[in-house]
């Protein structure tokens, strides 16, 4: 068979979606990329797939010829002395004694089915829902994922398809959390059959060590569930769910708390294999030759003068192996969003379609009333029969929870929409209040009127439709890998609150971090240094127990609320005096902005003309390179 070319192999990656890198898997991955690329093709997917990777292909060379027109005249051994001294800074955040565990599920969807129908054992079966085979096995190993149900028949033509029962894996999830929280009782679920834990104070209170831990926990696991787990120990969270990938299934991989060996580990690893980068962010790196995390050293010159594309510092985080440790529940103020959606066989037919829209309104209104949220901004999801996926969104002047308030807007943007053939529909309610948390909370209720109006503000047009394409937004989501609050999946630089290709950088301060662009060279960076002994200590064996983070020297930190926004700090009281001391001036430097604003327009003739008019009819001076020699 002759060689793919370098398009048509980047294509049949992104094809095979989930199953590239996943661990676990059955049959050689290779032949299972060639078989899902040649039974999609002719197919609208294929179509849609091929047009986004050609995309993909266009803006990687914009961005190559952007680089190469940075790279002309830099001082390399500037830029390096400047990187080099981020990676000192950084290096002095790596924290050794925690010790964190990732613990997944091995093939939990068809395991649990399994036992619900023993016979299916040892037989190749896939689970069906809405068209597509989330979950497929061959003879008790996963061998695919996320594949369409004629895609799975291609793979293999016996394949037995059961229907999914979501009732079973809420159950078995919750049993099998319930075991992991007799070791950490603020484990925190990354998804159904994911978790993370900090088994530092257990191993203390027990006098055993990691891997003994860990091995009693998984033995107890399929003692009370009957499931398998897989599980990775690491000093961060980020490194956790990494090893837990290399012993699959039922098996664990421990990496020792050295920083030799952490660095070690990571040079050889594939880019793709690191948390948070998907299919988009693996094919922009590779442009820029970086595969592997020794390339993110390697190009650093080049990653930094590219900062605002590739995201340096984020880089430099998953090339170091640091990440947070930090491990607790979601809390409700994390809520970024409540959305329901259906998927459905392709139809223009209004009548179906506001049919299947009032049904999703009504899943919403459902969501909204037993989380406890009520939504200020309704956004309409809808997939064209041709894959293309679009959402469409209204800022109202309430906040809205009734099913018939929800049915109303999501009509309303649908009609502006038509006509249309589509796929799936949804809605999601965003900008979201707490009901079930009082708005007076701290020094904000002495500064209430009684009775006051709530604030006015004048409706515009840009109010209505907020048009958004979610293949822009993916992308330019990948290609930043700047924090995102959007997003429920588990943030491995950070607190809990993450993204899905999302990579900020860690917060191991009290204070609230809040510099991410790219470096800067005139400020010598501060370098906290450590004692030797804590960049060598391990927590392999039962040894002296500290909490993530804590040290001798440091204020004891608490859970303070913040009397000026209500947020709820983890923190001591030179932090918190620092973060009012944030909310307080925010508010002056908006005011004074308003007051400058006004001043400005004024001198200009009541700054009449649009942002978009302005500088026109003159050529701007080009951009100087900040990297360039002097």
């Amino acid at each position: 068979m002759a060689a793919m070319s370098a398009q048509e192999e980047s294509l049949t990656r992104r094809l095979a979606g989930q199953s590239v890198n996943k661990a676990g898997l059955a049959l050689d991955q290779t032949e299972i990329n060639r078989v899902i690329a040649e039974a999609s093709k002719g197919s609208k997917f294929y179509e849609n797939e091929r047009k986004k990777d050609v995309e993909l292909t266009v803006k990687i060379e914009h961005l190559l010829k952007k680089k190469d027109e940075l790279m002309k005249g830099v001082e390399t051994a500037a830029v390096e002395s400047t990187v080099d001294r981020m990676i000192t800074e950084i290096e002095s955040t790596r924290d050794l004694s925690q010790t964190i565990v990732h613990i997944d599920c091995d093939a939990f969807f068809a395991s649990v089915e399994e036992l619900y129908d023993p016979s299916l054992k040892g037989k190749a079966f896939g689970i069906s829902y809405a068209k597509y085979v989330p979950h497929f096995v061959l003879g008790g190993f996963q061998c695919s994922r996320n594949c369409k149900a004629f895609i799975a028949k291609k793979l293999c033509p016996h394949l037995i398809v059961v229907p999914i029962h979501f009732d079973r894996y809420t159950e078995m999830s919750r049993k099998v959390f319930d075991v992991l929280k007799t070791r950490d009782p603020n484990m925190a679920a990354a998804s159904p059959d994911e978790s993370y834990l900090n088994i530092t104070e257990y191993m203390h209170d027990h006098n055993i060590t990691a891997e003994e831990c860990v091995r009693e926990l998984r033995a107890e696991v399929e003692e009370k569930t009957k499931l398998t787990v897989s599980a990775g120990i690491a000093p961060n969270k980020m490194l956790a769910k990494i090893c837990s990938d290399r012993n699959k299934p039922n098996g664990q991989f421990l990496l020792p708390f050295e920083r030799e060996s952490i660095m070690e580990f990571m040079q050889d690893l594939p880019i793709r294999k690191i948390p948070g980068i998907g299919k988009v962010t693996e094919r922009l790196l590779d442009g820029f030759g970086i595969k592997t995390c020794r390339d993110i050293y390697t190009h650093r010159t080049m990653i930094c003068v590219m900062d605002h594309e590739l995201g340096l510092k984020s880089l430099l985080y998953a090339h170091l192996g640091i990440g947070s440790n930090d491990v607790q529940p979601g809390r409700r103020e994390e809520r970024k969003s409540v959305g329901a959606e259906t998927t459905f066989h392709g139809t223009s037919n209004v009548d179906k379609l506001l049919e299947k829209l009032e049904k999703v309104a009504e899943s919403l209104a459902a969501d909204l009333e037993r989380t406890g949220f009520s939504g200020k901004t309704i956004t309409l999801k809808y997939k064209l029969d041709t894959y293309q996926l679009f959402t469409r969104a209204k800022s109202c002047s309430r906040y809205i929870t009734a099913k018939e308030d929800l049915f109303e807007i999501g009509k309303e943007l649908f009609f502006k929409e038509l006509p249309l053939k589509l796929r799936l529909i949804g809605l999601r309610a965003t900008n979201l209040k707490d009901l079930r948390r009082s708005d007076d909370k701290g020094i904000k209720k002495f500064f209430k009127p009684e009775d006051s109006p709530p604030k006015k503000r004048r409706r515009t047009d840009s109010d209505d439709c907020i048009v958004i394409s979610d293949e822009e937004v993916s992308t330019a989501q990948t290609l930043n890998m700047e924090a995102s609050t959007s997003s429920n999946k588990p943030n491995f630089f950070g607190s809990d609150d993450g993204a899905d290709d999302d990579l900020p950088p860690p917060t191991f301060s009290a204070k609230p971090y809040s510099y991410t662009g790219p470096p800067r060279p005139s400020v010598a960076p501060v370098i906290r240094v450590k004692p030797d002994s804590s960049m060598a200590a391990s927590r392999t064996s039962a040894k002296p127990y500290s909490r993530p983070n804590e040290h001798p020297n440091e204020p004891t930190r608490s859970n303070l609320d913040c009397p000026i926004c209500g947020t709820t700090l983890k923190t001591d009281n030179v932090g918190l005096n620092e973060h009012i001391d944030f909310c307080l001036s925010r508010a002056m430097i908006k005011e004074a902005s308003a007051e400058g604003s006004l001043d400005t327009n004024a001198k200009r003739g009541g700054g009449s003309r649009s942002a978009s008019m302005r500088g026109k009819g003159k050529t701007s001076a080009k951009r100087a390179n900040p990297f360039a020699a002097r």
